[in-house]
């Protein structure tokens, strides 16, 4: 797991094992944090990034599956390695096609653990590279529907992150005001709104304001253009 997204969550009841696996994980160069049941996970998953979280399927107040299911549908992509047990076929089978991107059955090898861990880690970064687009310091998450600047979180209503991502991947073109209402608003032109402009002055304000340069421009007469200098 090259660079440096090295953390992990280990959502492990069992405290011998956890003890184990965050001991064998750090010494092997990981930052590791550890859940020890399924309401922890979820608050960890959802406030750090990892690069792959491992889950027990059984856990003593939310059961593994509806773990991942739950982070999968609050946009959570980070690699899911089920540690379980629960081995025969229809077990593995119910871990992966409920959101588990590999299952390692209990007792393993530690060796195996991490060569299924280096796999999933270059996996989850090739992952962020296609779901993050960037345009100058800008950066924009199409999973999380985040968007920042350097070190800056923006912060951005839905309306205004579905604006900013239209113009993102419109880099350098020039976006009418027509075109805007269409694919964000899904509405027909109204010569009549000002919605666009509003909504446009806003999020120029959130991305551009105190930057050392500007991202968002106004084309006169025709509309607007996202671009970075040189």
């Amino acid at each position: 797991m090259p660079g440096a997204h090295r953390r992990i969550l280990v959502v492990e009841d069992d405290p011998e094992t956890a003890g184990q696996l965050v001991e064998q994980l750090t010494t092997s160069g990981y930052d590791v944090d550890l859940a020890a049941n399924g309401r922890e996970a979820l608050n960890q998953g959802a406030a750090r990034d990892y690069a792959v979280i491992t889950i027990d399927r059984m856990l003593p107040d939310i059961d593994g599956i509806a773990v991942m299911r739950q982070m999968r549908d609050d946009g959570i992509a980070v690699p899911f390695l089920i540690i379980s047990a629960l081995g025969e076929v229809d077990d593995r089978v119910r871990g992966l096609r409920a959101g588990g991107d590999d299952y390692l059955v209990k007792p393993f090898s530690f060796v195996e653990l991490l060569a299924r861990l280096e796999a999933l880690g270059r996996r989850s970064e090739t992952v962020a590279k296609e779901t993050i687009m960037r345009v100058g310091d800008l950066a924009v998450d199409l999973i999380s529907r985040t968007a920042s600047r350097g070190n800056r979180r923006i912060p951005l209503l839905p309306k205004e992150f579905q604006l900013l991502e239209y113009l993102v991947r419109n880099e350098g073109r020039v976006v009418s005001r027509a075109m805007l209402l269409q694919h964000v608003w899904d509405l027909h032109f109204d010569p009549s709104t000002n919605i666009i402009d509003v909504y446009v002055g806003r999020v120029r304000r959130k991305v551009d304001d105190q930057q050392a340069y500007p991202l968002i421009h106004t084309i006169r007469g025709i509309g607007y253009c996202l671009r970075a200098p040189g």
